[in-house]
């Protein structure tokens, strides 16, 4: 746990969120799982429903362990952005 924080902490100083990009007309611009299409947001509804890391890593055979450690950190440390992107991409 204390890795995860020095991590986040780190990367909130620098705004660098290693493994994850924000590029405009790339899935809305959303963060997202860098040089793929898997917006962060998606993984964490995902896990929200139950899905655990091994669900997820089958799931989306492209990313690794890396991948979701890095999607992780963002999501807790961009929570509101990540709850409003779930909610604007909730189906009705």
């Amino acid at each position: 746990m204390q890795a995860i924080q020095l991590q986040l902490l780190t990367q909130c100083l620098g705004n660098n969120w290693q493994g994850i990009e924000k590029t405009p007309r790339v899935c809305g611009a959303e963060a997202r799982i860098a040089k793929t299409r898997i917006p962060v947001w998606v993984l964490v509804e995902a896990r929200g429903l139950g899905y655990s890391n091994a669900d997820l890593l089958t799931s989306y055979p492209t990313i690794t362990a890396t991948d979701l450690a890095n999607a992780w950190v963002y999501a807790e440390a961009h929570a509101d952005e990540i709850e409003l992107a779930i909610e604007r991409n909730e189906v009705a």
